[in-house]
C-alpha cells in the first residue's frame, strides 16, 4: 500500500508542467485562467522562479506519478523586527490522491523547509469560495487571520 510517507517532494522540471498546469487548472477558478494546451508562459516562468533563490517551485511525487504541486516564496522584511516569513501559493493535490493524507505532508513540507530557511511564519491564501481548504489550512494550524485584495493589472 503506497502511503504519505511514500512521498518523495522534489524541484518542479519542465518535463512536470502538463502535470502542474493541469492540476492547476482542474478546478472551477483554474478552469478560467490556466490554458494546459499553451505550456509557453509556464516553461518562461519556471525558468524564471528557478533562476530567483527565494523561489521554490516543487512536485510530490508518488510511485512515479506527480500528484501534488506548491510553490514557496522567501520574503524578508522589516515588519515584526526584521522578520522572514513564507508565503505558500498554487497548491494543488491530484483529485486521486485528495483524501489520502499526502497533502497534509506536502505542507509539513513546506513548513518545515520555511523553519529550515529562518522564517518566522508562513502564510499563504486561499480564494474565498474553497471552503475546504480553508478546513483543511486550520486543521493544520493555520488560522484565518486577515483579509486579501488583489487588483488585476
Amino acid at each position: 500500500m503506497t502511503t504519505a510517507e511514500d512521498l518523495r517532494i522534489r524541484p518542479a522540471t519542465e518535463a512536470d508542467l502538463p502535470a502542474v498546469v493541469a492540476m492547476l487548472a482542474d478546478d472551477p477558478l483554474g478552469a478560467h485562467r490556466e490554458s494546459p494546451d499553451d505550456l509557453a508562459p509556464y516553461t518562461a516562468a519556471l525558468k524564471q522562479l528557478r533562476d530567483d533563490p527565494n523561489q521554490y517551485v516543487v512536485v510530490a511525487e508518488l510511485d512515479g506519478k506527480v500528484v501534488g504541486t506548491l510553490q514557496l516564496t522567501i520574503v524578508h522584511g522589516l515588519s515584526r523586527k526584521g522578520a522572514t516569513r513564507s508565503i505558500i501559493e498554487a497548491v494543488r493535490v491530484h483529485e486521486d490522491a485528495r483524501g489520502s493524507g499526502l497533502g497534509t505532508r506536502f505542507i509539513e513540507w513546506a513548513i518545515a523547509e520555511s523553519r529550515a530557511r529562518g522564517c518566522q511564519l508562513v502564510q499563504l491564501t486561499s480564494d474565498a469560495t474553497r471552503t475546504d481548504a480553508h478546513r483543511f489550512y486550520e486543521r493544520l494550524g493555520f488560522t484565518g487571520s486577515h483579509v486579501g485584495f488583489k487588483l488585476p493589472l
